[in-house]
């Protein structure tokens, strides 16, 4: 499929989640498990799944997450429950994660990175009964049942040691759980919060398949695509454009554990991969090894990105390496199930400096955040996204739905505009987002972190600009006599997710800059960053 194609499909309005009238695909996937099934039943003779030196056909992956869910409903797991999954990028976070949706139930990833307080936060209030984790976050998972005493924690045996539920066999598995309600949740994704705590944005079945559609369909994805993930799988960008996309479009998932670009490239051109995403600070990191022969990459025809702008640098080195390559594009959220705007592929001359144009399905509004007024093109202010792809509303935050989603639209936060041919730029955030090499950071989460450290009077997170990663996080603190950074770095460390932690600090004993009104001045932080 094309761009064309994909806006070639037929469409109409429905209503949906109460009072919105969104456009939908006639034809769906009416479940996440429903799409894998038919994919896998359509190609079980083919590779679904390599990881490490093991590969799946279609059919063996069947057989596993039959068996797996198996184990998981002797747990007690059934239909609507909640599983929660602390697991690295690896096989079993696939065949997991198809489990619970096999069973009708709601797969609770987590960022790897969360720490007890964190995990036992998410755990909580998404109310899940069983935390799947890998063993070395035992710890964590032990501070999470000491905060939720009914949970229930299942370590992962290490890769190719021994067998998760050994001794159930795929025979014992109930037949696949039909999802009666399209509009019924398949996963709560957490978000970091503005005021510390993250919210879990509830995605749907009816998201997951037009996010799917939108996705594979721009970007044209086949069953003889290899597709190359080393972006976490328990984020909204590595699920849904790595373990969804290409397993639903009959291709094959080559999973990295991790992203280190001198291992990633010889093991992509090994893989003969077609297809990638990554953040544009990946792209340069690869850029800069050594003695590599580009020329064994020459079957890669698609390169998405996202997260960040792409240095016109690293697009032309790219192209220069690569000539077959086409750069993509994409701008979304958790919020909107991953990408709800993309460069058209197949056209010619694609702007790479914007983000694309809106999908099939979604429709844009450029907005002023004070009035709520919609923008004249090519004039700035808050996006402002509406359609199938974007979520029910927030778990069991009512409010926070209610601010963020207005008559079905998702207030983005960011700042952008579009031009008189549709194309999308984002210019800022308003709030105070630092992006770290994709990772999105909220100064808010990490200022809450430091005022309940001992000895700080007053902090403020502010983004420092680098050039590979994007962004670092930099602190100031007002502190009292004898606070030593190494200590505020360790409180830190003990309660946030490392790419959090503050990289660099101020550490001063007047109180930080206010503007006339008393408001922290951030404007004026950033001035004295850039300065020093």
């Amino acid at each position: 499929m094309s761009t064309a194609r994909l806006n070639a499909l037929p469409r109409r309005r429905e209503r949906h989640f109460g009072d919105r009238l969104v456009w939908c695909f006639a034809e769906r996937a009416p479940s996440v498990w429903a799409g894998f099934e038919r994919a896998a039943q359509a190609h079980a003779a083919r590779t679904a799944l390599m990881f490490e030196n093991r590969r799946w056909s279609y059919a063996e992956l069947l057989d596993e997450t039959a068996r797996l869910s198996a184990g998981l409903a002797r747990l007690g797991v059934a239909a609507g429950d909640r599983v929660a999954l602390q697991v690295r990028n690896r096989a079993e976070f696939v065949t997991l994660f198809y489990a619970i949706q096999r069973l009708g139930a709601v797969a609770v990833p987590m960022d790897v990175r969360l720490q007890g307080a964190e995990v036992a936060h998410v755990v909580g209030n998404s109310g899940a009964r069983v935390l799947l984790h890998d063993a070395d976050m035992n710890e964590r998972a032990a501070a999470a049942q000491r905060a939720l005493p009914d949970l229930v924690a299942v370590p992962l045996p290490e890769p190719g040691g021994q067998v998760l539920f050994a001794g159930t066999t795929c025979d014992e598995a109930a037949a696949p759980h039909v999802v009666a309600d399209e509009e019924a949740v398949a996963m709560i994704l957490y978000t970091s919060g503005t005021t510390g705590l993250p919210k879990g944005a509830a995605v749907t079945h009816l998201n997951v398949a037009h996010s799917f559609i939108h996705h594979a369909g721009n970007l044209g994805l086949t069953p003889d695509d290899r597709a190359v993930v080393a972006v976490p799988l328990s984020h909204v960008t590595g699920l849904v454009c790595g373990a969804i996309a290409p397993l639903w479009s009959g291709g094959t998932l080559v999973l990295l554990a991790y992203f280190k670009a001198r291992e990633f490239l010889p093991a992509a051109a090994e893989a003969g991969m077609t297809y990638t995403i990554m953040v544009p600070a990946m792209y340069n990191l690869c850029l800069r090894v050594e003695d590599f022969d580009w020329s064994r990459l020459s079957r890669w025809r698609l390169g998405h990105f996202g997260g960040s702008p792409m240095p016109g640098a690293t697009i032309e080195a790219l192209a220069a390496r690569v000539p077959g390559l086409t750069l993509v594009n994409g701008y979304g959220a958790t919020e909107t199930c991953s990408p709800a705007v993309m460069i058209p592929v197949g056209e010619a001359d694609a702007d790479l400096t914007t983000v694309g144009r809106p999908l099939a399905c979604v429709e844009l509004m450029v907005m002023d955040p004070d009035t709520g007024t919609e923008m004249p093109v090519g004039e700035s202010g808050e996006l402002w996204l509406r359609g199938p792809m974007v979520v029910a509303g927030y778990w069991n935050d009512p409010q926070a739905t209610a601010r963020n989603i207005v008559g079905g639209f998702w207030r983005s936060g960011d700042i952008g505009s579009v031009d008189a041919l549709g194309n999308v730029r984002v210019h800022d955030r308003l709030k105070d987002l630092i992006n770290r090499a994709g990772y999105k950071i909220y100064s808010a989460e990490v200022e809450a972190v430091l005022a309940r450290c001992p000895g700080v009077l007053e902090a403020a997170i502010v983004g420092r600009p680098d050039p590979v990663l994007g962004e670092r996080v930099h602190a100031f603190v007002t502190v009292a006599p004898g606070i030593a950074q190494d200590a505020l770095a360790a409180f830190c460390a003990a309660h946030l997710g490392d790419y959090k932690v503050p990289e660099s600090w101020t550490l001063m004993h007047e109180p930080l800059p206010r503007n006339a009104t008393g408001k922290l001045s951030k404007k004026d932080l950033r001035a004295l960053l850039a300065g020093a």
